[in-house]
């Protein structure tokens, strides 16, 4: 793989732009502003937020191509590879892009809440499409972070700054989930594949060979990211998805017992249990009965 070009610092990003650095933290750039440009591979080391108002090529971001179109955010934390694919002439970009590093966050409680923003850890092909209204709000943010750094920085400037950051995270966390619900048929054909991937998992040697389906595991086997993945099945079931599969354990467990020709310990270790005894423990913590008991009772 070849290595990739790295911005270090926000200075470096608005270098490689042609951008004045206002502010060595966070950077607002408006792209119709920018020369045509050539990116091909960069690692970037803050958090970014892209905002793409037209198409304006493919990039591939871990291991998947989007295809921007128009009016959609794409969201990179610090240390996260980018790639640019074109046919290696400049392209004019459109839109903007808002920076900022994690130490702009030290002190500040949106520096405990970024563990929140999930949708940083998503796949390119999970941006969120806005719509005309929610692109004028995302604008409105946009333009305020922008007017604090062209306002001489004093001792409200990071506060502001952070707040007007925190404002349009907080903005896209609704907007995401509007978006999972209108995209209600497809999110429901992602739990039928989950729900068959489970079932192939636990009738195949993975269990015994392997262990229990982690959710990095089933997200990959969907071709999704792991927070994505995970943000999804809570929505849709109220459930996490690491309860989800606990919850499709437990059921096959209780079939399973029934079967008498089957010893605890086999029906653990088919269910991916190393030891006998943690599978008692567990089926005991979801039922109130261990597993002899259950089987007696029924």
């Amino acid at each position: 793989m070849k290595p990739a070009n790295q911005s270090q610092t926000i200075s470096d990003y608005n270098d490689l732009m042609g951008v004045e650095t206002l502010h060595p933290l966070v950077s607002v750039i408006d792209f119709s502003k920018v020369s045509p440009i050539i990116i091909k591979r960069k690692t970037i080391e803050f958090y970014a937020i892209f905002f793409k108002d037209a198409k304006c090529g493919d990039i591939l971001y871990g291991r998947n191509k989007y295809d921007y179109r128009e009016g959609t955010l794409l969201f990179m934390a610090p240390n996260q590879i980018i790639e640019v694919e074109n046919n290696g002439e400049p392209m004019q970009p459109k839109g903007w892009a808002v920076l900022f590093h994690p130490d702009l966050l030290k002190g500040m409680p949106l520096a405990h809440k970024m563990k929140e923003y999930t949708f940083f850890s998503y796949e390119v092909h999970e941006a969120l499409h806005l719509s005309e209204q929610e692109k004028q709000i995302v604008s409105d943010c946009i333009q305020k972070i922008e007017f604090e750094l062209h306002h001489t920085i004093d001792k409200h400037s990071c506060t502001l700054i952070a707040t007007n950051i925190e404002l349009l995270l907080n903005y896209c966390v609704r907007f995401y989930d509007r978006q999972f619900i209108t995209r209600n048929i497809a999110n429901k054909d992602i739990l039928t594949r989950f729900e068959n991937l489970l079932n192939n998992y636990f009738e195949s040697e993975l269990p015994l060979n392997v262990g229990f389906p982690t959710v990095k595991y089933c997200a990959e086997q969907l071709h999704l990211s792991s927070n994505y993945f995970g943000d999804l099945i809570r929505k849709e079931t109220g459930k996490t998805a690491q309860d989800y599969v606990q919850h499709k354990i437990i059921n096959l467990a209780k079939e399973r017992i029934f079967d008498s020709s089957k010893s605890v310990s086999e029906i653990a270790y088919e269910l991916g249990f190393q030891y006998p005894q943690h599978f008692s423990r567990f089926f005991k913590k979801k039922t109130g009965f261990t597993p002899n008991e259950y089987r007696l009772k029924h």
